[in-house]
């Protein structure tokens, strides 16, 4: 087999994309122009969200979101480790307390019967670093993921909100388009957020937007983006705290113009996705991810694969890096992150699952942009290098 270089990931980009940039370089508003606006209306348009507020990236979003919910310093909020780190730095921000849910092994999404019990059994998943007579013992909210493009189960984690008067901020970075239960992700809480790193489905370079039903909430988190300037401040004037996480101009022209062929570029990388699934189900030592039945539809982020247990997963790694095919373990747990195991106590065992989807993930190449070949070169050198182990 002759050997070729895979990119780990590729932007799907158009002439038509790179033109919208460059006719952005042509004018004086490099930001705060025409394109925020209409960047922002394409999410309304395709979600059915009243509002959306574009920023500079979905850590931005997630921050944003966290004050608008009113988290601050000692609040609970239940939310996963199994995902990037953003979602849990979001609430550091603000100096509130992670509480960390395992997460169902077949999506390695949040577990909701688990989510149930930390929201009635608080201090049994305390972090073991945390005071409880400093901390309000009453979760203030729920921060689900939909980890890799798939939805987590959104009606049940709504439910424990509901029981308990929790805000609902859905984490929907990795998954523009997914639909659970024929509704779009990112409005089944209070907030959801998307992102574009270069990697995503759509990609601003950096950037993100939230979308919320929530009018005042929406005028609030504008003012945050803007340097806390609320409605009627002049340019030196700030009623709140503010961030500049404003998105600039050339990055919601680009957004703009992916949004404009978003179903092209699912379609795409759906395709992908369905030459690897078909390629790699006889592969004996790897799992194939799973939907779930109340997926509607995933929006393909990236593709990962579960090794068997007895895999040397770093030697495979390296075998096939050799070859020319790039493959990163994805996710490496929050919990055990050494920024997170310092600050609260956690250590290994704490949240099994989590753990052996952190050890047994690998994620391959995978973009819309990826072709036929590409994906039977990856398949095909994979199972190669397995069969050697």
């Amino acid at each position: 087999m002759t050997q070729i270089q895979i990119p780990m990931s590729s932007p799907d980009l158009t002439d038509a994309d790179r033109q919208a940039v460059i006719d952005v370089i042509h004018t004086p508003n490099l930001s705060m122009g025409k394109w925020t606006p209409a960047f922002e209306q394409s999410f309304c348009n395709l979600t059915g969200a009243k509002h959306a507020i574009a920023v500079n990236s979905g850590t931005a979003g997630l921050h944003l979101c966290a004050r608008a919910a009113g988290i601050g310093a000692g609040d609970l909020v239940l939310t996963t480790p199994f995902s990037f780190v953003a979602s849990s730095n979001a609430l550091l921000f603000e100096n509130a307390i992670p509480i960390f849910v395992d997460v169902d092994e077949r999506t390695g999404n949040m577990d909701p019967e688990l989510a149930a019990d930390a929201a009635k059994n608080i201090e049994k998943y305390l972090p073991r670093r945390s005071q409880p007579a400093a901390l309000n013992l009453r979760p203030k909210a729920i921060l689900p993921v939909d980890v890799f493009g798939q939805p987590a189960d959104m009606d049940a984690l709504n439910q424990i909100a509901r029981e308990h008067g929790l805000k609902v901020i859905e984490d929907s970075c990795e998954a523009l388009g997914a639909m659970y239960k024929n509704k779009h992700v990112g409005t089944l809480g209070d907030f959801g957020v998307f992102a574009f790193y270069p990697n995503k489905q759509i990609t601003t370079g950096e950037g993100g937007v939230i979308i919320t039903d929530d009018e005042e909430a929406a005028n609030f988190m504008r003012a945050l983006r803007n340097q806390g300037r609320a409605p009627g401040d002049t340019w030196l004037q700030h009623t709140h705290l503010g961030y500049n996480y404003r998105i600039d101009e050339m990055s919601a022209a680009l957004g703009a113009a992916q949004m404009s062929r978003l179903d092209e570029i699912l379609a795409k990388r759906e395709k992908v996705a369905g030459w690897y699934a078909a390629r790699l189900a006889n592969i004996s030592g790897i799992e194939t991810p799973f939907i779930e039945s109340f997926t509607t539809r995933v929006s393909w982020f990236v593709y990962v694969i579960r090794l068997d247990e007895k895999i040397n997963r770093a030697a495979l790694a390296n075998r096939l890096a050799a070859r020319g095919v790039p493959v990163r373990p994805y996710f490496l747990p929050i919990h055990l992150q050494p920024y997170m195991a310092e600050r609260f106590g956690w250590r290994e065992g704490d949240f099994p699952v989590t753990e052996d989807l952190g050890r047994r993930g690998l994620a391959l190449p995978f973009s819309g942009v990826m072709t036929e070949e590409q994906v039977n070169y990856v398949c095909a050198a994979l199972q190669d290098e397995l069969s050697k182990l």
